[in-house]
């Protein structure tokens, strides 16, 4: 099918409600429905509701394989056998890969649903629809647009900008715009989302929640600034979401909780979480979180069939953690530990002393919820009902220690050690008195292991400019020095090393084959955008 082509949907088909189990290859075809722009938003709930599927199904397939192939094999925190996403780990994946296929055509299919409803909504609704409404679902749609383009440009660099997909349903051979304008088109996008989506205060966990808000576009705004070396308006962001009081950390602004609670079902969209895909529990393939199937140790934790330990947390992630940094018991699985939220019905988990997933004496947590009777009742294989996290407002916290260090050597500013040694203290570890970016680094792989967010961290030591010039020497020595080989069976184990020196190449990833096939164009040097 010609490329884009097969982005190409209606309104009708993006507004299915979450919870009404939409089909999944409604996502990926075009419509054969007799819904038309003309007559489907006719009132406001209609409006409110046109913004469901941007956080369902376009997003299964970069949750499902993609995002943790790319960001936790390729960054060096996990390890795998896999023939599917082995070479990932590797430094040596290449273009015909179909988990990175599926990825790309995951991200794109955001921005073609996105633009449905940027081009089309606004003309299409009655005046009796107040204009914040359709205002705030404009705003949701730039938001995920954006946050789409995010990822491409991180993974692929160089990309197609589109605006309405519909332009390319014929003219689909279409050259790429540079790596800088991309993130131009991202900040717009989001600044007009901040203008746009409705500002919310978050209390307690609820439905209502899942969406984003024009506080989830400063957030996200503010860590778009942090890659491109603006760190005065990456503070400016950071500060205003700190400042308005809406996303709270859980176990410190939020009294009872725990790091690990935060990766529980019964807790989805909860006031850390700044933006995440909405599951479905139990729902067809496409529409429930598929990360568990992938990362349980086995079967018995899922209590579905599934539970494949695809991935072990490798030996210099483990290795990683400070001793008493709680946040290991909500990430990875070592012997011994209990879990009393998962297989309740047999009085907890408690993890096997032969634990080995992919010959790591460990295996992963982080995003196992346990089985349907843990998780209300809710749950099947491939579909449980927890949220992926897109952004967690330790993640603004974070940012702000950063943008106020600036790229300096150290600082000891109260401005950068309150919300740094804040996330720290609820991991239960000391607070330091001054840091350097090496800490920022190390606080960020912990708190966001197996979030899909490390190699990202690592594809931008080198600053903005080593993005880019597509230069990464940081990044390369750090790398070249990963533990990313096995533990032996011995008591206690050896570590059976294997280190790989990857290439500034392999900071950019090849072009989908079927994709570069039907476009050629990809592969030619990037032209400027023309910005509207």
């Amino acid at each position: 099918m010609k490329i884009y082509r097969k982005y190409i949907l209606s309104l009708g088909l993006i507004s299915c409600l979450i919870g009404q189990g939409c089909k999944k290859e409604f996502f990926n075809r075009p419509p054969e429905s007799a819904l038309t722009l003309d007559n489907f938003y006719q009132n406001a709930d209609q409006v409110r509701s046109s913004t469901n599927g941007l956080y369902n199904a376009p997003w299964f397939n970069w949750n499902n394989q993609a995002s943790w192939a790319i960001t936790e094999l390729y960054g060096g925190n996990a390890r795998t056998y896999s023939s599917d996403v082995v070479n990932f780990g590797k430094f040596a994946v290449t273009g015909d890969n179909i988990v990175l296929s599926n990825g790309w055509n995951s991200l794109f299919t955001v921005v073609a649903q996105s633009n449905a409803l940027i081009n089309n909504l606004k003309n299409n609704v009655p005046a009796s629809v107040p204009v914040a409404i359709v205002n705030n679902a404009l705003g949701e749609a730039h938001l995920m647009r954006g946050l789409a383009y995010f990822y491409l440009v991180r993974v692929w660099g160089n990309l197609p900008i589109i605006e309405n997909s519909l332009n390319y349903v014929d003219n689909y051979q279409i050259n790429t715009n540079p790596v800088s304008d991309v993130y131009k088109f991202i900040v717009n996008d989001l600044k007009f989302a901040e203008s746009n989506c409705t500002p919310m205060v978050r209390n307690g966990s609820s439905q209502a929640q899942g969406h984003v808000s024009s506080g989830s576009a400063t957030a996200l705004l503010a860590k778009v600034y942090l890659y491109m070396g603006d760190y005065t308006n990456a503070r400016i962001c950071a500060e205003k979401v700190i400042n308005s009081g809406e996303f709270k950390l859980y176990g410190v602004d939020v009294a009872g909780k725990s790091y690990n609670d935060l990766f529980k079902t019964a807790n989805n969209n909860n006031e850390e979480s700044v933006i995440a895909i909405q599951w479905l529990g139990g729902s067809s393939y496409g529409h429930g979180n598929s990360l568990q199937a992938s990362f349980a140790y086995n079967s018995t934790i899922t209590g579905t069939g599934d539970g494949y330990a695809a991935i072990g947390p490798s030996v210099d992630l483990q290795q990683t953690y400070e001793p008493g940094d709680q946040r290991i018991y909500g990430t990875i699985m070592l012997a011994g530990a209990k879990y009393p939220e998962l297989t309740q019905a047999n009085g907890g988990f408690t993890v096997p002393a032969d634990v080995n997933a992919q010959d790591t004496r460990a295996a992963i947590k982080k995003y196992v919820v346990g089985t349907p009777a843990d998780n209300g009742g809710l749950g099947a294989q491939f579909s449980a009902g927890n949220n992926t996290y897109l952004m967690r407002y330790a993640d603004v916290l974070l940012i702000e220690a950063e943008a106020v260090l600036a790229g300096t050597t150290s600082t000891s500013d109260p401005a950068a050690l309150i919300p740094f040694n804040k996330v720290r203290l609820r991991a239960g570890l000391n607070a330091l008195p001054a840091i350097t970016q090496a800490n920022i680094l190390h606080e960020r792989r912990v708190e966001f292991a197996i979030e899909g967010d490390y190699w990202f961290d690592l594809y931008r030591m080198d600053g903005w400019n080593g993005i880019i010039a597509n230069q990464h020497p940081k990044a390369i020595a750090l790398i070249s020095n990963q533990e990313r080989g096995i533990y032996s069976a011995d008591k206690p184990p050896l570590v059976y090393s294997q280190k790989f020196i990857p290439t500034n190449a392999n900071f950019v990833f090849p072009y989908p084959a079927a994709e570069l096939a039907q476009n050629p164009k990809l592969n030619q040097a990037p032209v400027p955008y023309v910005f509207k």
